[in-house]
């Protein structure tokens, strides 16, 4: 069997980067016979060496110049593992003006400036893989542009952030409130000190953008996504939600439609008996869905150093094996080729809606509130309100929640609705408005 020798360069030894060159240390003989890929880790590039010496990582080079590793004809791929926007990008366009590949997981980096850094790299001859950006181990943007090419992408639908989660894990089995299930996800290292990039759905955002440039063939624009997190759901809103056959999921969609594409990432409900609903803990699930093939899904590991590790080095074979550079040749989407995306807003979306609204118990409140959503011509499929506690003191009695589930409306009629009910006396407040998710329609005709 003839074996091709890549020389890699890593720049980042953290938790993915050292998992990554672990892998490649220790799995090279193996992954050569599976593939005919030899991978060999000649430069460590690092401001700190502690975690390559705690992994036993001692054949590489190590340098903190940069420039030294794209000097070296040797190196094939440079493996960008710091994160963050600007001594990233940096990285990136140096090692692609010196014509190596480069193998990256930075989601929020290809999230804003993704276009740009693949049209770099078309210009000089070479690739940018970024399996790992997106899932974890999970191989979604492999089957977006190599295993799904004979479909038209309808639409993607992701549980792609496993610290939120594992946090709407906790909250809906064991009936955690929001900072206790935060807190044990912290606990259980699977949130950061500050999980405002996860919680604040930012995180899901970056990846739901970089997706849906890829099956859409567009350059969709980072800061036009709506994004809402789970960091002020409620638990009263999870539990409702289980009571009425839902499971609450932050979920990031991205959706085509005849006059452009519409993207958001928020909480939302979707129905137990759908696969996304059965996904828990921290893993991750993408449901993407074709013209040829309808629904599939792709499960698994989507955080943490083996998982990330392991697609960076599937990329690394990949560009060995000429697979990647022989996809990006024919598409405008891996060149940085494409148009910017016709965004919609969400406001036109029509979906179905759950909102809990807290009604004095007085009479009339409920029919001023059937009333309002009747003007915005918006159907309400049903009702649900529990029986008032009665006051301890003799006083009129603390608002008391009500559940409506609707019929399909447009969201901006939905929340002129809201606004209308909020204004009534009888209103406290309309506490929670959360679309509910039905499965995408398949036309495989």
């Amino acid at each position: 069997m003839t074996t091709k020798s890549i020389g890699v360069a890593l720049v980042g030894c953290g938790t993915v980067g050292g998992a990554a060159a672990k892998i490649i240390v220790n799995d090279a003989r193996e992954i050569a016979a599976r593939t005919g890929v030899e991978l060999q880790l000649l430069h460590i590039v690092d401001r700190s060496y502690a975690h390559a010496d705690e992994l036993g990582i001692t054949e590489a080079a190590r340098t903190s110049d940069l420039a030294v590793v794209c000097a070296d004809p040797k190196v094939d791929v440079v493996l960008e593992l710091v994160g963050g926007l600007t001594v990233a990008k940096s990285i990136i366009e140096q090692a692609l003006r010196a014509g190596k590949h480069v193998v990256t997981a930075n989601k929020a980096l290809l999230a804003h400036h993704g276009a740009e850094l693949l049209a770099l790299a078309a210009e000089n001859g070479v690739c940018i893989g970024f399996e790992a950006s997106c899932g974890g181990g999970i191989p979604i943007i492999r089957a977006l542009y190599d295993g799904l090419a004979a479909n038209r992408i309808d639409a993607i639908y992701g549980i792609v952030n496993g610290t939120c989660n594992y946090i709407l894990t906790e909250m809906i089995h064991h009936g955690a409130d929001y900072p206790t299930a935060l807190a044990q996800a912290q606990k259980a290292g699977l949130a950061e000190a500050d999980p405002s990039l996860d919680v604040s759905g930012v995180d899901s955002a970056h990846k739901i953008a970089i997706m849906a440039s890829l099956a859409f063939g567009v350059d969709v624009e980072f800061d036009s996504i709506p994004v809402a997190g789970i960091d002020s759901l409620d638990l009263k809103d999870v539990l409702y939600a289980s009571r009425l056959g839902y499971a609450v999921k932050l979920l990031a969609i991205a959706d085509r439609r005849e006059n452009g594409v519409m993207l958001h990432v928020r909480p939302a409900f979707i129905a137990k008996e759908h696969p996304l609903a059965w996904v828990s803990g921290p893993f991750n699930a993408v449901s993407v869905y074709g013209s040829t093939t309808g629904h599939t899904m792709y499960y698994g590991r989507g955080a943490g150093g083996r998982p990330t590790g392991s697609a960076v080095v599937a990329d690394i074979v990949s560009l060995g094996l000429g697979a990647i550079p022989a996809v990006y040749r024919g598409s405008p989407a891996l060149r940085g080729a494409t148009k910017k995306a016709q965004v919609i807003p969400v406001s036109e979306l029509e979906s179905r809606y759950y909102l809990r609204i807290m009604v004095a118990d007085s009479p009339g409140a409920l029919a001023d509130i059937t009333g309002i959503f009747g003007r915005y011509g918006i159907s309400i499929a049903s009702v649900h309100q529990d029986e008032p506690a009665d006051s301890d003191n003799g006083g009129s009695a603390a608002p008391v929640p009500v559940v409506v589930v609707l019929h399909t409306a447009r969201e901006q009629d939905v929340l002129a609705a809201r606004d209308k009910i909020n204004a009534l006396e009888s209103t406290a407040e309309v506490s929670s408005v959360i679309a509910i998710v039905d499965e995408h329609e398949e036309d495989l005709s």
